[in-house]
């Protein structure tokens, strides 16, 4: 994708292309911010630029560089990604006998760490290692959505970028020009997408809207019983990536409980399509029971991220979370 397809991120191209006009690119970027704002896609998009033929501030998309770059096949564009849990040190370590050599036929070789945050200590110790001896014809870029993770003596050595939520009405655009979305579901489905493509993609699979309508039918039935719960912690999915991405949703949530319950404003609530059950919660809970609520979600969302029993951790969770909802 050019830089002119990617969404909402005009300011942090401009400086993409300045500093390629310039021929100022710096060795290193590090590209944060939360998931589903473009990271990836600029990052990519970047990596293809450095190495087009025909253009020295986007690419053209035509050339034999953009051509195997679009097939994920270009000799000079190495991404690296997590290895289930974390980045290993071999990945790391490859890189370093890569970046030994000049590009093989572009101008730039360009290595992509998704997801940099993921590194385990080995891995940003010797990655440390490269960026403190930059070569002019290497270009790293990092991107994270959680930056305090990693260590400072590698965010320094690296050019900050920081992407933005994108207002809601880019993201209606997104969902129109690309998904053929009618504007009204767009709309709805954007407010819930927290200024993020990547959530909007998701909330608008049909197996996160029906996750929502289960948990809200889990939670408000009144004769549910500690079982009930544990189909709750099921629904999360087996996988880590959506049950994280799930936890996220379900603590939205909570959180428009919150707001529902000091303001009484539908309009502010990101997941407008379950305000009814959201208004029966916020008027039955309290407001220190739904901070409770909140924290009790994100710790399990920390445990997970640390590789803890997934099932454990989501049964502990919603039984925890039945005794704070007694609606």
């Amino acid at each position: 994708m050019p830089f002119c397809d990617i969404y909402g991120q005009g300011r942090r191209i401009d400086v993409l292309q300045s500093a390629m006009k310039r021929e100022r690119v710096p060795h290193a970027y590090l590209f944060h911010g939360m998931q589903g704002v473009g990271k990836r896609t600029t990052a990519q998009a970047l990596a293809q630029a450095l190495n087009c033929r025909e253009n020295n501030a986007d690419f053209c998309g035509r050339c034999p560089s953009c051509l195997k770059a679009d097939h994920r096949n270009h000799p000079d564009i190495v991404v690296i990604e997590p290895e289930g849990i974390f980045i290993k040190i071999d990945r790391i370590r490859d890189l370093q006998k890569q970046i030994q050599f000049r590009p093989f036929e572009g101008r730039k070789k360009v290595f992509i760490l998704e997801d940099a945050d993921r590194m385990n200590d080995a891995s940003a110790n010797a990655l440390l290692k490269t960026l403190e001896e930059p070569s002019p014809s290497n270009v790293l870029i990092l991107t994270t959505s959680r930056v305090h993770k990693l260590p400072q003596t590698i965010i320094s050595r690296c050019q900050r970028i920081r992407f933005q939520p994108l207002r809601s009405e880019v993201v209606v655009s997104f969902l129109i020009d690309k998904l053929s979305m009618d504007t009204q579901s767009a709309r709805a489905v954007a407010s819930s997408a927290g200024g993020s493509i990547g959530r909007a993609l998701a909330i608008s699979k049909e197996s996160f809207l029906d996750f929502k309508n289960e948990v809200t039918g889990i939670l408000s039935a009144s004769d549910r019983v500690p079982l009930d719960m544990i189909f709750l912690a099921d629904s999360f999915g087996k996988d880590r990536d959506s049950a994280l991405q799930r936890l996220d949703i379900f603590r939205e949530w909570y959180r428009d409980m919150l707001v529902y319950r000091e303001l009484h404003d539908v309009d502010r609530l990101m997941h407008p399509d379950v305000a009814g059950a959201t208004k029966v919660f916020s008027e039955k809970m309290t407001g220190a029971d739904i901070l409770d609520s909140i924290k009790n979600i994100r710790n399990a969302q920390g445990a997970i991220e640390q590789n803890a029993n997934r099932q454990l951790i989501l049964e502990s969770m919603t039984l925890r979370l039945k005794t704070l909802s007694q609606v």
